[in-house]
């Protein structure tokens, strides 16, 4: 049993805290930590009326190196599960190096001021975390994630050689809201706006955002237009599967959510650089986010279903094979059980898993590591148990796209 500091009390960090204390066998301690404490007390609240555990709250400000140190030193957790926002990953990672803590996180640092997403910052870190004697774990979320993880147990178990891989995200659910972003805003605008990528033969192809569109019919949810996007997933798994030769993602959006956006993209709001106004200067985006519905907010209106996997078409004993490994997972079934609709749950959950594989030396190493690189298996197994049960499939044929 362990002591765990989580920071960051959004939809993510509630699923996740909510999923730690219902395995107390694993997480003998839990203690969240936000900027805003109200937000940890609000969640505390929930956990202790479903679960009947108490976690302890405090406030810390994750920008802050030192004063993110001296809780850690407080606390004394055996991990720091980071679920804040992608800016603090490094001062996160530089405080857990102070103390020589074991880290995890569900998304990859960005800059603030660019719209930039790839690990180099955080495999800077490589010989410094391996030097302490501790382990990052990164993109420990659904997609990056499971769905890296779903890449390697399709290399284990069903094919010999993965040729083509494709990540499909489909959210069919409806919030009842004009316009309203299912996690962060800020995050979510920026990594919806910014230019398409894919891997293919060795090399980035890039085009414009939002500008290759395709049609799936996805179990349990339908036809649904889906989008060519990048993912920080898509660099790790080139670089720990080369043999890839191409790589994809792809999400699902509906026409109202494309048509807000490109309203807002046209009058400048989803700007990130700052502007002056009545003499002081904000970060448009920024703004947008205070406006916008909280996600935290729409669970109890969203209904409908997530449907979320790979297809990898490659050499089974010779001959070619595309498999299908996803989950489906419904948003009111996410909100009874957490309080929470189902785009925060498919993250929170293997947060608690990671942290789970870490806390019980079933994934162990030195260093930074991102979540493909180690035994698959007993994190699919918790997948089953804990809420994201998955299905695999064979299809006739590979994507005709």
């Amino acid at each position: 049993m362990s002591k765990v500091l989580v920071i960051g009390a959004g939809g993510v960090g509630s699923v996740a805290v909510h999923k730690m204390a219902m395995n107390p066998d694993i997480f003998s301690h839990i203690t969240l930590a936000s900027r805003r404490l109200i937000s940890c007390e609000k969640v505390a609240e929930s956990v202790k009326a479903r679960t009947g555990i108490t976690i302890d709250v405090a406030q810390v400000d994750a920008d802050n190196v030192d004063e993110t140190i001296a809780l850690i030193e407080k606390v004394q957790p055996k991990l720091v599960v980071n679920l804040a926002l992608p800016y603090q990953d490094l001062a996160i990672m530089d405080a857990c190096l102070a103390t020589k803590t074991d880290y995890l996180d569900t998304a990859n640092y960005e800059p603030r001021d660019t719209a930039k997403f790839e690990y180099s910052w955080q495999w800077a870190y490589q010989d410094r975390f391996k030097e302490a004697g501790i382990m990052a774990l990164l993109g420990s979320g659904f997609d990056p994630g499971v769905t890296s993880v779903f890449a390697s147990y399709i290399k284990k178990h069903l094919l010999d050689r993965i040729d083509t891989l494709d990540i499909l995200d489909c959210n069919g659910g409806d919030h009842g809201q004009h316009f309203a972003t299912n996690f962060n805003p800020e995050i979510n605008i920026r990594e919806v706006t910014a230019p398409s990528r894919h891997w293919n033969n060795g090399e980035w192809v890039e085009g414009p955002a939002l500008s290759h569109k395709q049609v799936f019919d996805f179990d349990q949810v339908g036809e649904k237009n889906m989008y060519l996007m990048y993912h920080e997933e898509l660099e790790s798994l080139a670089t720990h599967y080369p043999e890839i030769k191409r790589i994809r993602f792809w999400m699902t959006f509906g026409d109202a959510y494309l048509k807000h956006l490109e309203v807002l993209q046209n009058v400048g709001m989803t700007r990130i650089d700052p502007v002056i106004y009545n003499g002081q200067e904000i970060i448009p985006l920024q703004f947008l986010k205070a406006v916008l519905p909280e996600p935290s907010s729409l669970g109890s209106t969203t209904k409908g279903k997530t449907n979320i996997g790979d297809i990898a078409t490659g050499q089974k004993d010779g001959q070619e094979k595309t498999v299908y490994v996803y989950n489906v997972c419904d948003h009111e079934d996410a909100y009874a059980e957490t309080g929470n609709q189902a785009v925060s749950y498919t993250t929170g959950v293997p947060a608690m898993i990671g942290a789970a594989m870490m806390l019980t030396g079933a994934w162990r190493g030195e260093g930074v590591f991102n979540i493909e690189q180690f035994d698959p298996d007993p994190f699919m197994d918790m997948l089953n148990k804990h809420g994201l049960p998955w299905q695999v499939k064979e299809l006739d044929a590979p994507l005709a796209f």
